[in-house]
């Protein structure tokens, strides 16, 4: 490439391009002209080695490519106007912005436990997404994520997103007290119980059908819920027992609200922190990757 720098005046004009909705109205906004707008667009794809826009009709569409170049140029712009705030004579300019996303199921206690050291000690500000599986991801491939907190792992590095094993909690049958346990050896005494459970999505579903296929259980699921808030108020409810992990009810059972009835042999729920590909790992990031780790480390167990 002969270009070894990045031209931002050029860069500029495409992020304008996208936020005034076309290369017309860029161009009134820059007071340019569409040819000399058009040709700079034509020099900053040539020099990325990709077209970040495709026509549809009269209107541009960008492509994945464009996408993933927004998502920089927003950062690189939010960055500089920090800059030019900080030698305004704010000191104290703009905090950075972390953008997570969370599934929408996923517990909040450890959402909270992963982010209260950005929001105590700063001087990060955090922003906080929830959405679905696919609606995230494809953020974080755009870079419109820096770091998604899931229970689901990625496809892989070729799918534009790299997944890090946070770690995982077992899976309890937790209830309301006073619970007496069936005179029976576990899972039999599952047999007539009714309990609440996390959809098929999950893997601690898939390992908890596993177990009770292998034991020739048939349960008395009332309720398959993929919001672990809901799953806790269930459980709270008195009408049966639910299926969570520990941190997921974590105050409940500090509380005596809810007592561990049967943590679940070979079932666990596995926590990861997905990353956009390539994207380097220092600072909030850092920081959020090792409290998850911390969180969901066994008790008593340190590195």
């Amino acid at each position: 490439m002969d270009n070894l720098w990045l031209n931002y005046h050029h860069l500029y004009y495409f992020y304008k391009i996208v936020e005034e909705g076309g290369v017309n109205k860029a161009a009134q906004a820059l007071r340019l002209s569409q040819s000399t707008l058009s040709a700079q667009l034509k020099t900053l794809e040539d020099n990325l080695g990709a077209r970040l826009f495709e026509r549809e009709g009269r209107s541009l569409r960008l492509t994945e490519s464009g996408e993933i170049a927004l998502g920089y140029a927003e950062e690189i712009f939010r960055q500089g106007d920090a800059l030019r705030s900080w030698f305004s004579g704010n000191e104290a300019g703009e905090a950075d912005v972390v953008r997570i996303g969370a599934l929408s199921p996923l517990s909040k206690n450890l959402q909270f436990e992963m982010i209260r050291p950005l929001i105590m000690e700063g001087p990060a500000k955090v922003q906080v997404v929830e959405s679905d599986f696919a609606d995230l991801t494809d953020r974080l491939r755009r870079h419109r994520l820096d770091l998604l907190i899931s229970n689901i792992p990625s496809g892989g590095v070729e799918s534009g997103v790299e997944t890090h094993l946070l770690g995982e909690m077992p899976m309890y049958l937790v209830g309301r007290p006073p619970f007496k346990i069936p005179k029976k050896p576990f899972p039999e005494w599952l047999t007539d119980i009714p309990i609440f459970v996390p959809t098929s999505q999950t893997f601690a579903r898939a390992d908890f059908d596993a177990l009770l296929v292998r034991a020739g259980i048939t349960p008395l699921i009332r309720a398959e819920v993929d919001d672990m808030a809901l799953l806790r108020l269930l459980a709270l409810s008195g009408a049966g027992l639910a299926l969570v992990p520990e941190i997921g009810v974590k105050f409940e059972l500090e509380e005596k609200k809810l007592l561990r009835i049967e943590k679940l042999p070979g079932v666990t729920e596995r926590f990861y922190a997905l990353t956009p590909k390539n994207k380097k790992l220092d600072g909030a990031l850092l920081t959020l990757i090792q409290r998850g780790e911390e969180v969901l480390r066994p008790r008593g167990k340190k590195r």
